[in-house]
Formats: structure tokens, sequence, C-alpha cells
């Protein structure tokens, strides 16, 4: 069963990003719809996985700020660095972006696999909500390298290691051990790290020169989906 789940991960990931590029002409649309899906992530996953396996409220917090702060400056330190070479800049933020992005679909391959060391109730349940997350993650690490000034040949390279970090993380579970602490503190800087794509990249990006209002829509319809697919997956 596990070969299936880790094919699964590795189909929904990889679908998620051709339907991106499938829809790059409506890519403020699509880029609305990722803001929205990676704040659904950061606030009805993330964070609430950080929070419960977390030692305090106060820390998680703290932790979710630090992920904000350490994203925002190695963003602003590559701007900089790259001031007279900006397509350069732009596509190092995509790089960037889709590099986080990938070491999360890692995770969530590990999250499932440590689920079915479990029990197998709680594995396919964790995986269900996974499978949700890796179509959403295809699509916003294609937004990602795209946004950036990325060719298609790029984004169709992150997208296949986003594809394939998943199925990593699914058998490095057999061999790595994460307490309680040491993944909430990752949880809680992902928290991070989403909140500030989502909100200080992504979603001023879908609203520059288009309908606001469309583009609102995508977002909040990106949250909702996001929120639907973690309360299923809790039921």
């Amino acid at each position: 069963m596990i070969y299936l789940i880790a094919l699964a991960a590795f189909a929904a990931t990889y679908l998620g990003g051709l339907f991106a590029l499938k829809l790059k002409d409506r890519l403020h649309l699509v880029l609305g719809f990722s803001a929205g899906a990676l704040l659904g992530v950061a606030f009805f996953d993330l964070l609430p996985e950080a929070l419960s396996l977390g030692s305090s409220v106060s820390t998680t917090m703290m932790l979710v700020a630090l992920g904000f702060a350490i994203y925002l400056l190695l963003d602003r330190a590559i701007v900089l660095h790259m001031h007279h070479e900006d397509d350069h800049a732009h596509a190092h933020r995509g790089s960037i972006g889709a590099g986080t992005l990938a070491l999360h679909s890692f995770l969530d391959g590990l999250a499932i696999g440590i689920a079915f060391h479990v029990s197998s109730a709680v594995g396919l349940v964790v995986t269900a909500a996974v499978l949700v997350h890796d179509f959403s993650d295809g699509i916003n690490t294609v937004n990602m390298v795209l946004k950036g000034g990325g060719a298609r040949s790029q984004a169709l390279k992150w997208l296949f290691i986003d594809a394939v970090a998943p199925v990593v993380g699914i058998f490095a579970a057999s061999w790595i051990s994460l307490s309680s602490s040491q993944l909430a503190l990752l949880l809680a800087l992902f928290a991070g790290f989403f909140l500030y794509i989502g909100a200080s990249d992504l979603l001023p990006e879908s609203h520059h020169a288009h309908p606001v209002w469309w583009t609102t829509f995508a977002t909040l319809l990106g949250m909702m989906v996001l929120y639907g697919a973690v309360a299923f997956a809790g039921i």
C-alpha cells in the first residue's frame, strides 16, 4: 500500500503543476488561488499542528514570526544583492520559494510514513490531507517559478523535484525519527515561511494590473478549499 500512496503523492503534485502551466494565461487567478492555498495551509494545517505539538503557544508563535522574518530577510538580501540584475533576482526568489515548497512536500511525505507507524487508520487520514496539499503544492511550485520570470523548463524541473520530495519523505520515515518538539519547530517555521510567501509575494502579484475582485475571489476560494480538505481529513 505504501508504494501506491507514494505514487499517488507524486501524481497529485505533478498534476497540480501541469494544471498551473495549462492556465498560465490566467496566471493572476491561479496566483490568487495559490496565495489563498498557502495561507490556508499555514492557518488551518501547519499552525494548528505546531500548536498541538509545541511546548507553549507563545513559543510556537515566536517560531512562526521567526520563520516569517527569516524569509523576509532572505528575500530582501537577494533583491539587494542582485539589484542590477533584476531578472536573475526574480529567478532566485522563485527558486527559493519552490525549494521551500519542495522541503515542505518532503515533510508531508515524512508525516505519512510516521502516521502509518502509528496505525493504518491514522496513516490513511494523514494521506488524504497530504494528497490535497500536494496538488496545491504543485500549483504553487510552478507559480513561484513563473512569477519569478523562470522558463517553463525551469518550472518543470522544480515541479519534478517537488513531486519526488513526498515520495522520498515517505520512505525516509523508516530511518528518520523526529520528536514532537522538533516537528513542532519545523511546522511553525514553515507556517511563517508560507505566510510571507502568500501574503507578501503571491497575493500582491496576483492583484497587479488585474481585476481585484476576481483575484480576491480566487484567494478566498484557495483558503476555503484548504480548510475543507483539512476539515474532511480530520473527520
